[in-house]
């Protein structure tokens, strides 16, 4: 019988409200910054808070999709960081739970999630692209909400130009009032500047009524003829005048068959549908114009000499099948008139630029709609592609979380969004490159996917064998030990003692450290250049250094045990060596000896060998100096017990 475990359950828990709250996050700053492109359209028009609602929802159904990836990399990364934070992860494994196991349960919900995100884009974000698309239309068409300002021109009315010096907030009359009335054309200009006036809007909404006040009009006059002798303008003085001037104030919905064309507004069957259909179109298209140049049909007017009448020249070309080869055209242009030459090459000149602007629109028309076809074939790919993205970033923030085992809301968003961007810098570079043409459809849509897969998998492997692909402390040790730097050693007083030091045999066996490091100085000459061949062809591995290291290790080990602080504090003098960084940089015979053919590669690496043994000549000698000093602190602790 199936049994749902309780870790499960606790699993899924875990998830899924994070997954709640980081769907509603995102959801909402996606909105925002789709609302940023659209302020313009939306401040000042007046709109009412239906209208304002609708266009919320449906652009917030279209970014649904969009949303979920994001929220499914951020949800599953803080999850598997919380449990890596908190240990539970470290408790899972030890019972012999692997990663892949305690994914189990979230695979079933984001496949779930992955469907709905399919779901949505094949039939709600269609019919939510298509509302948003009209309404879209719609705001740009409606016209602005009437606030003139005060000192600055507006213009928002069509055909009119007003500026006014103050406004009465209260009674809403207008002081200074300047007009420009080019509603009949630019030529007939109007110009009116009066005292004060009121622009009011009627019962419909469909006019403006504008009374002034004390002022004088100034009006261009067309003249009719080119000989009037009438004044070319008309001025007039007036105590009172109304004028009513159209404006449409009112938000009217756009007919929603605009935008049920677009690829976006359309499932994968219409989509299919359309892309058959315009195929057909296109191949007919195609078929015409290559019968229409097969057939020589551009072909140029024939050339008849110049002596014969256009009777007879008509005669020729009617009965004898023109072929330029029978003709000599460079006579036949020769023995004609200079008048005949001129309208010769006029007539030339007009059949090749007709010739193209044919050409070109027909191309135009070709390109345009090859272009509506691979937006319908990328639409369809991608409502696949962003589906799948969910279950890809699943696979990619659950093991990352495992990894870097931090949980919350800091470093696990960071990591989200950059894994985002890249995701879609990827993914938008993609785009464009199959809609321009300029890849094949399926290599620019599935780019994406193609690079987010392979990621997945390596670190879900690297996450399930618990790796340190992304422990910062290792690579912190890598760098430092590439670079030389080493660590500083920290040699500390114990609490509790179990065997103390032996004082009696402790000298001798330091006079010993330090013959081995004076007798190490004196054979390998560590100052000079190392041979530049022998180097890289010798395979010589230095035990000699690793027996004075195993040996000082050993020494410092047993004389941390003293209950001296000066001891303990001279401990700390003693260098940290690497003990392979004077030699050879790799374990491989041929690889070596391919960075030694490698010149640049082989003198990096000899003059980094040359610096790492001269800082060894100055730790051996470092040692020698050192082991005194204990030798000696040594000596004032027996002195103390005796």
């Amino acid at each position: 019988m199936f049994r749902i475990k309780k870790l499960n359950i606790f699993i899924t828990k875990s998830f899924f409200t994070l997954f709640v709250g980081t769907f509603l996050i995102c959801l909402f700053i996606f909105l925002m910054q789709f609302l940023w492109r659209w302020v313009d359209d939306l401040v000042g028009k007046g709109l009412g808070m239906d209208v304002l609602a609708k266009f919320f929802w449906y652009s917030t159904l279209t970014l649904v999709p969009l949303s979920m990836p994001l929220a499914v990399l951020l949800a599953s990364l803080i999850t598997f960081g919380n449990f890596g934070e908190r240990f539970e992860l470290l408790a899972m494994k030890a019972s012999g739970i692997s990663l892949l196991k305690v994914m189990r349960p979230l695979m079933v919900i984001v496949g779930l999630l992955t469907i709905t995100s399919f779901y949505f884009q094949n039939v709600i974000s269609p019919n939510a692209q298509k509302e948003l698309g009209t309404f879209a239309l719609s705001l740009k068409q409606k016209s602005p909400e009437l606030d003139i300002p005060e000192g600055a021109f507006y213009n928002d009315i069509p055909g009119y130009n007003l500026r006014i010096q103050k406004k009465n907030k209260v009674t809403g009359v207008l002081h200074g009032v300047l007009i420009y009335d080019y509603s009949q054309g630019f030529e007939n200009t109007r110009i009116i500047n009066c005292d004060s006036g009121r622009l009011d809007m009627t019962a419909d909404r469909q006019h403006l009524l504008l009374q002034l006040y004390k002022g004088e009009l100034f009006e261009n006059l067309t003249q009719q003829t080119m000989y009037a002798t009438n004044v070319p303008y008309r001025r007039e003085t007036f105590d009172r005048k109304t004028a009513i001037i159209e404006f449409n104030s009112g938000f009217n919905m756009a007919d929603a068959n605009v935008m049920s064309n677009q690829a976006g507004a359309k499932n994968i069957s219409a989509l299919s549908h359309s892309i058959d259909s315009m195929t057909v179109v296109g191949d007919s298209i195609g078929r015409s114009y290559y019968k229409a140049a097969a057939e020589n049909y551009y072909r140029s007017t024939p050339m008849v000499h110049p002596a014969l009448s256009n009777a007879t020249a008509a005669i020729v070309v009617k009965k004898e099948k023109y072929n330029p080869a029978k003709y000599d055209i460079d006579k036949l242009y020769d023995k004609s008139t200079t008048e005949e030459k001129q309208r010769t090459l006029q007539r030339a000149e007009n059949t090749a630029q007709n010739l193209g602007t044919d050409w070109e629109f027909k191309s135009s028309t070709v390109e345009q709609l090859d272009y509506q076809i691979r937006r319908h074939k990328i639409e369809m790919q991608r409502k696949i592609t962003i589906a799948l993205s969910c279950m890809l970033f699943f696979f990619i923030g659950a093991p990352l979380g495992g990894i870097i085992r931090k949980g919350g809301l800091g470093m696990p968003v960071v990591i989200s969004v950059l894994v985002f961007i890249v995701y879609y810098i990827i993914d938008n570079s993609g785009y464009k490159m199959a809609r321009d043409g300029k890849w094949a459809l399926w290599m620019g849509i599935w780019l994406s996917t193609a690079v987010l897969a392979p990621l997945g998998a390596f670190l879900t492997y690297k996450s399930n064998n618990d790796s340190v692909v992304l422990n910062i402390d290792t690579y912190i040790a890598w760098l430092r030990r590439v670079s030389g730097i080493r660590s500083i050693r920290h040699a500390f007083m114990k609490e509790v003692i179990i065997q103390d030091v032996d004082y009696d045999t402790m000298p001798a066996r330091l006079n010993g450290l330090s013959l081995q490091c004076i007798s190490y100085l004196k054979t390998h000459h560590l100052r000079m250049l190392p041979n530049y061949v022998k180097l890289w062809m010798t395979d010589n591995v230095d035990n000699d250094i690793d027996r004075i290291n195993n040996k000082m290790e050993e020494l410092i080990d047993e004389m941390s045990n003293s209950h001296s602080i000066h001891l303990i504090n001279a401990l700390n003098n003693y260098p940290i060596i690497p003990t392979r960084a004077h030699t050879r940089p790799f374990h491989g015979h041929w690889l070596n000896i391919a960075a030694g053919v490698i010149i640049p590669v082989g003198i990096f690496f000899l003059l980094r060998i040359w610096a790492f043994r001269i800082r060894l000549d100055k730790d051996l000698r470092h040692i020698v100096e050192n082991d005194k000093k204990i030798k000696t602190i040594i000596l004032q602790i027996q002195k103390k017990r005796k």
